[in-house]
């Protein structure tokens, strides 16, 4: 079984630095699990790790699709499963970061999706059924998948039609499908580090700093283009950063209200990340206060990582 480090934790935690300095010390490189960065053109919202970062370690899985292509859990799954493969083949050591924990899990799981899950004829027959209109589909969801139906935001189209998707095609329950491939004995062997500043105030000032260094560094010009030349119609439309920010291009709202929106949906995000991450049975966080605890915790990390590559 193949082996592999995570670097996970919510946003502005400090994961790129800790990945490329972990990446360094293995011989490794780095596998991006960011479900936004994996979008052309959308660099300065995303927080994409820069030129310069980028080539102290080499990135994986950055820039693979277009802002208007529709891009899936099973999508990234299946590119990035060949990153890992290739890797590990050159006898280095994979370091997966990123906070899409979905991205992550369906990474090490390996498979458990249906076949052409996204671009099946099955899934564009739903895509036409939901344009026409979508109310019988939330009312068959409601129907055959209670669960889901109330789990799931109405206008969630994504994630709406993939239980559908799972339900007419495989007669069961998205649920009960993740459920059944959890069972599935996992494909790669993980070592988990989530990365924490505490307290969570720490967390939030460097989510409020973020956002006034995505502004000064052009978040506005960058979400303007981006509009100008429809990129943001699809998944990538919905990105943090970029809605709120066209908040402001449409004249909704105010510079001030859309940069505190924008802080506002990262902090929250933020604390859906620590709870989603907070699940991980095996995960182990590196909690710091400032920079001396941040390089202590790379360390201990570092000598952690290296005993669990070589074994």
């Amino acid at each position: 079984m193949g082996r592999l480090i995570v670097v996970a934790g919510p946003t502005a935690s400090g994961k790129t630095e800790m990945a490329i300095r972990l990446a360094q010390a293995l011989d490794g490189e780095v596998i991006s699990a960011d479900s936004m960065q994996v979008y052309r053109r959308m660099d300065i919202g995303t927080a994409k790790p820069t030129p310069e970062e980028q080539a102290r370690a080499r990135h994986h899985m950055i820039d693979v699709a277009d802002p208007g292509e529709e891009y899936s859990v099973a999508r990234y799954a299946e590119q990035a499963d060949r990153c890992v493969e290739d890797v590990l083949s050159r006898g280095k050591v994979p370091v997966v970061c990123g906070g899409s924990g979905l991205y992550i899990e369906a990474l090490i799981r390996g498979g458990g999706f249906s076949p052409g899950q996204g671009d099946s004829p099955l899934r564009r027959r739903l895509e036409q059924e939901w344009e026409q209109d979508p109310a019988p589909l939330l009312a068959e969801l409601r129907q055959a998948d209670p669960e889901s139906a109330a789990r799931l935001h109405p206008n969630d189209r994504r994630r709406v039609l993939r239980a559908l998707e799972v339900w007419r095609g495989e007669g069961r329950t998205i649920s009960e499908h993740n459920r059944l491939s959890r069972q599935k004995p996992p494909k790669y062997q993980a070592l988990w580090f989530g990365l924490r500043p505490q307290p969570r105030e720490l967390l939030y000032r460097r989510i409020n700093d973020r956002v006034s260094a995505m502004l000064e560094r052009g978040l506005l010009e960058e979400t303007q283009t981006l509009w100008r030349q429809g990129w943001l119609e699809g998944t990538a439309g919905q990105a943090i950063a970029y809605k709120e920010t066209l908040g402001y291009l449409k004249g909704e709202c105010s510079l001030e209200e859309a940069a505190e929106l924008l802080r506002r949906k990262s902090r929250n995000y933020a604390k859906r990340q620590l709870t989603w991450f907070g699940h991980v049975p095996d995960l182990q966080w590196l909690d710091y206060q400032n920079l001396q605890q941040y390089d202590a915790v790379l360390q201990e990390s570092t000598r952690i990582a290296r005993g669990f590559a070589v074994r």
